[in-house]
């Protein structure tokens, strides 16, 4: 059956691609969007992309500071600042582009940390910590955002259930988020006893861990909606809260949908829930986002993972030099007759 699974869900992923792509082309038939889009992406001024890439940079630096959290929760403090953020730049920035699912952060944080002595056991506490650090941050700034505005998810009308789309509901499902966040706290701040769930073992923080956990989920969503509220032109512009909103539910999404990079469904959604927009604009600023936040990190990122494997190579190689160029002493006694010259017994 697990095997089974495997398939399924990328067999899913890439249907989901496939038929958001295609409701996307229904979406601009009839429009030379190229030509409109091109101008669009010469129209953003200068500091509006450069307060994008400021933004991608928070964002990333953030997610380092994930890696960092779960290290500090599992006492490892030997691994430098530099290591991790390597580390940590070159995983999401692979698995973001190639689909979470294929990588969840665990293949290239096993090699890389693995070199510094973590066992397979820590490596996958981390993981998990990581992801978790993430959902805390969409369960607090999702339901502040579903508390203080419930209207938000009218936007998702005709693509959500019209139950969830209602404020009260909406508030609800916020006022649920912000208790699960509550009841993590709790638990860490008065030391509770692990939760089990099946074969899943889950123990709480210790207070510093879960505040530092509280302050960087928040940002790293913060930093990427970012990106896409400054490549936005400013007609039309329904503010950074709204969009802060729509990115959530929309990254979100595509990261349940297992789809590569979440292509098509990411940007069918985030269109949708900006009717006022032109859409060629909202897609100009999605792509803005997709070169800063998905591309250019994973053209940065093949580079680290080649010369990382690289370095393995040369040192694999320059260990095993010395032991096939080290000949063998001769046996004590092949030696002695060498030494004395061939005895009467030898040359009959």
């Amino acid at each position: 059956m697990k095997r089974f699974l495997e398939f399924v869900w990328p067999a899913l992923g890439l249907a989901a691609v496939f038929v958001s792509i295609w409701l996307l082309h229904q979406q601009f038939r009839g429009h030379s969007i190229g030509p409109e889009v091109w101008a669009d992406l010469k129209a953003i001024p200068p500091g509006q992309y450069g307060l994008a890439i400021a933004s991608t940079f928070v964002a990333y630096a953030v997610l380092a500071w994930y890696d960092r959290i779960a290290l500090l929760h599992l006492g490892v403090k030997h691994i430098s600042w530099t290591f991790i953020a390597l580390c940590s730049f070159t995983t999401y920035a692979l698995a973001h582009n190639i689909g979470a699912s294929v990588f969840s952060g665990a293949m290239v944080r096993y090699r890389a940390y693995s070199t510094k002595g973590l066992t397979p056991a820590q490596i996958a506490l981390l993981v998990g910590l990581c992801s978790l650090t993430f959902g805390l941050g969409v369960l607090l700034l999702g339901g502040l955002v579903l508390v203080t505005n419930p209207g938000q998810l009218r936007r998702l009308a005709g693509m959500l259930p019209h139950l969830l789309t209602e404020p009260t509901t909406a508030r609800v499902i916020g006022v649920i988020c912000l208790g699960l966040v509550t009841a993590y706290a709790a638990g860490s701040i008065f030391n509770l006893r692990p939760l089990n769930i099946g074969k899943l073992r889950i123990e709480y923080p210790r207070p510093g861990i879960m505040l530092r956990q509280f302050i960087a989920a928040p940002m790293e969503i913060l930093g990427a909606a970012g990106i896409i509220y400054f490549a936005l032109p400013q007609q039309g512009n329904p503010g950074y809260f709204v969009v802060l909103g729509v990115f959530m539910a929309s990254f979100s999404a595509a990261l349940v949908s297992e789809a590569p990079g979440g292509l098509g469904i990411f940007e069918l959604l985030f269109i949708k829930a900006m009717p006022a927009m032109a859409p060629h604009k909202v897609l100009t600023a999605l792509l803005v986002f997709r070169l800063f936040y998905l591309v250019l990190p994973l053209v940065f990122a093949a580079v680290v993972v080649v010369a990382f494997e690289r370095r393995k190579l040369q040192e694999a190689l320059s260990h095993a030099k010395p032991a096939e160029t080290a000949k063998p002493d001769k046996p004590a006694e092949q030696k002695e007759k060498s030494e004395r010259g061939p005895s009467s017994a030898d040359v009959a």
